[in-house]
């Protein structure tokens, strides 16, 4: 079971001025955390930090009580992120972008190729394994994006606006599949600007005017 805490942390890209301040939240095992607000509000930044990819200018982020230096010690800390862009490599397969991630955190081959498939027919995707991911609509993409992420079984799951290109019944199963990951005592922090999907967690954040806000 893994806690990540963000405490006290000013974030900011660059030299540029504080895009949140005075920030703390903490994500915790089994627990689905929802992370609101409009666009540019900082949601993104949030979630890049408690990734390792930005470094507070103070405060901390911590797994476990373990400061996070960077991106390969979250990973190392299974610390999953599922971006807002889906990151997925334009030359390979829906399958291999699955597996590849599998492999490079730990996994036999073996274990990609089961993971891979269960990840895929769990999104609705087994039909599109085999095709480029150019080959994908947006929706197919970002689904093909959550089956990775899920399919690298981490302690904490970020996932970044993963709904925001999906229907209703594909966005209600990977919420679905999301309780699940807390079900099994994963930390889940969802960034959403969809009230339903937010509704749908156990606790909800709203950033605003850089600061941070509990909802109830």
């Amino acid at each position: 079971m893994t806690t990540l805490t963000v405490e006290a942390a000013e974030l900011a890209h660059g030299a540029g001025a504080p895009v949140l301040s005075g920030v703390t939240v903490t994500a915790r095992p089994g627990e689905l955390l929802a992370v609101t607000g409009t666009s540019g509000a900082g949601k993104t930044t949030l979630l890049s930090a408690m990734a390792g990819l930005l470094t507070p200018r103070s405060g901390t982020v911590t797994v476990d009580g373990t400061a996070l230096g960077d991106r390969d010690q979250a990973v190392a800390r299974g610390v999953v992120l599922i971006p807002q862009e889906n990151g997925l490599a334009a030359i390979l397969t829906a399958a291999e972008n699955i597996a590849v991630a599998v492999i490079a955190t730990g996994g036999t081959p073996a274990d990609a190729r089961r993971r891979t498939a269960e990840s895929l027919d769990a999104l609705g995707l087994s039909g599109q394994a085999n095709q480029l991911i150019d080959e994908l609509s947006g929706g197919q993409q970002q689904r093909t994006a959550i089956a990775r992420g899920l399919a690298l079984r981490g302690d904490v799951l970020l996932a970044d606006e993963v709904t925001s290109e999906l229907d209703a019944a594909n966005r209600q199963k990977v919420i679905d599949l999301l309780r699940a990951e807390a079900d099994r005592g994963v930390a889940v922090v969802l960034a959403t600007h969809d009230p339903e999907t937010a509704a749908a967690c156990d606790r909800e954040v709203h950033l605003a005017d850089g600061v941070l806000s509990f909802r109830e």
